[in-house]
């Protein structure tokens, strides 16, 4: 635990300065056509290396590897990169900062670690949500989530004021809220809504990223007049969490026919929700499985409610 919340703490300080002195900074687009920045790259190099050192027969199941970043015509982000985590490990080479990158898996075991460096970078080229994410599983069941937010709000109904969230999971012992810093720790507890007519929901801000529309014609079948919160990242876990959002709904998008959720994207989320009371399955109604590799293989969609009103939406989606 205190590994795990060393690493993400750094993390989400090496985010921080990234986005406040280069507005996010280059990015470099993937073959799926997403974008990885020097944050994510910075982020993930962090985290591997201190879970690692700790752990050492542990493995980190991580979105990024550096074979983008080690190619002659992306030096100069490289070279960005190792000095933002200079700041954090003075002296440290550019190749070393690639070999922690690198000290990922894309195979699980029984136990392993599961980390999205940024989840939700176009978030954080926007100016908008992101969160730093990570995960420990055993045998298919998520023991331990972090979240570092950044940018959301501390208190959900002052969303002007302070910024800046760390969400912290144990299975069997509870949900909570505090500071990056640690400070203000609070116990989290979904909402209490019981009459659809009353609830809330958010989802994602790209309309690539789920079926808005069929979003809306959920909330209209449950007479929802309250717009969507529309948020990046993981943070949408938190925010059912603690109540602000009465549940989150990830239909997948017909531009990506056969896609699959991938374990990063919401395991850590997944615990956080869960043990604030919350529900959390696909769109069936069947509980997420993460023991069958990097995919969600066995789930389609996503459901993340306050439980009492699961049954409700789910029985909606029939649609």
């Amino acid at each position: 635990m205190t590994t795990a919340l060393q690493a993400i703490r750094l993390a989400s300080r090496l985010c921080q300065k990234v986005r406040k002195e280069l507005a996010g900074g280059a990015s470099i687009q993937k073959n799926d056509r997403s974008p990885v920045t020097i944050a994510d790259y910075g982020s993930q190099a962090i985290i591997c290396k201190l879970i690692r050192e700790a752990f050492p027969d542990d493995i980190v199941v991580a979105e990024e590897d550096s074979a983008e970043l080690r190619k002659p015509d992306h030096s100069s982000l490289l070279h960005q990169v190792t000095g933002y985590i200079r700041d954090f490990f003075p002296g440290v080479s550019s190749e070393e900062v690639c070999s922690w990158i690198d000290l990922s898996s894309h195979s699980i075991k029984n136990r392993f670690w599961t980390l999205d460096p940024i989840d939700g970078t176009k978030g954080f080229l926007r100016g908008d949500q992101y969160a730093i994410a990570l995960a420990l599983i055993e045998n298919g069941l998520v023991q331990l989530g972090l979240m570092a937010c950044p940018d959301l709000y501390v208190d959900k109904d002052r969303p002007h004021e302070k910024k800046g969230c760390l969400f912290l999971a144990l299975r069997g012992k509870g949900s909570f809220q505090m500071g990056l810093d640690g400070e203000g720790r609070q116990t989290l507890s979904v909402s209490r809504v019981d009459n659809p007519v009353k609830a809330s929901f958010t989802e994602s801000v790209e309309p690539d990223h789920a079926d808005h529309q069929t979003h809306l014609k959920i909330a209209k079948k449950l007479r929802i007049t309250r717009p969507p919160l529309k948020m990046d990242s993981q943070v949408k876990y938190g925010v059912v969490a603690r109540g602000e959002a009465t549940f989150y709904l990830r239909v997948p998008s017909h531009s990506e026919p056969g896609y699959k959720e991938k374990v990063w994207d919401h395991a850590p989320g997944a615990i956080i929700a869960e043990e604030a009371g919350g529900k959390v399955t696909d769109l069936y109604g069947k509980p997420l499985d993460f023991s069958s590799g990097i995919q969600l293989e066995r789930n389609h969609g996503i459901l993340v409610s306050n439980g009492i009103l699961h049954e409700v939406i789910l029985k909606a989606l029939e649609i």
